[in-house]
């Protein structure tokens, strides 16, 4: 299993200041030797001062760039300093890093690991518009990634040494992108996916990214994302 030493986490974090401290804590606590990266996107709180308070080293976007801006950011951080691998885990609360050596694991074998809500672990469920556009979109990806993936927009993720040299030139920073887009480009690159079940946790505190209106609108965001991620040039994989 890859080093937990040559690992970082990278926290895309905006406004969180009520739960960040906390994740970062637990985080360094449950993981000894890992490193963590909080990315404040744009935050107008106290989220970059309470993370590094809790021993993270915080970068910060001048304003909101979204996951993907993050993540790209985190991403070049991690090539820049000599990290290996990459897992991308939300700031509030929602994942527990219990389960990151799991994803670790299955890096061993494939350079992208998700941490899947709907692969029989835990009761995570979502209804109406989001799990219709869930259901499709990872049926879609299914085939593209010639591999059964069930949770294609989850924000756990793992991802190797050839997919962090990928991402870090050329992580998509669009709405979706961090997810859908993501796994499109690395896989027709010939990279390769896979996914391990994981039990999503209820968020710890601060304010929930969607909302009844939010969810009416995703399968329409979601499908044109797909549309997007389809129609770009894929990339051809270096190594």
């Amino acid at each position: 299993m890859p080093s937990l030493e040559h690992t970082l986490i990278v926290m895309p974090a905006f406004n969180e200041e009520v739960v960040v401290g906390a994740v970062v804590t637990e985080v360094l606590t449950t993981l000894p030797g890992v490193s963590c990266l909080v990315v404040s996107d744009g935050s107008t709180d106290k989220t970059a001062e309470f993370a590094s308070a809790a021993g993270a080293t915080v970068l910060n976007l001048p304003f909101n760039l979204g996951v993907g801006g993050a993540m790209r950011l985190g991403f070049r951080y991690a090539l820049a300093n000599g990290f290996e691998n990459v897992v991308q885990l939300d700031a509030d609360g929602q994942h527990d890093p219990r389960n990151v050596p799991d994803l670790l694991a299955r890096l061993d074998a494939v350079d992208i690991v998700i941490g899947a809500r709907f692969a029989g672990s835990g009761d995570y469920e979502v209804s109406g518009p989001r799990k219709w556009a869930m259901k499709f979109l990872s049926t879609v990806i299914s085939r593209i990634a010639h591999t059964p993936l069930t949770d294609v927009t989850s924000g756990f993720k793992a991802a190797g040494p050839r997919a962090v040299r990928l991402f870090a030139v050329n992580y998509p920073a669009e709405y979706l992108g961090d997810t859908i887009e993501s796994l499109v480009l690395a896989s027709r690159a010939g990279y390769s996916v896979a996914q391990v079940p994981v039990e999503m946790r209820p968020r710890a505190g601060g304010v929930p990214s969607h909302n009844p209106w939010k969810s009416a609108v995703y399968l329409g965001r979601a499908g044109m994302a797909l549309v997007i991620a389809l129609w770009r040039t894929p990339i051809s994989s270096k190594g």
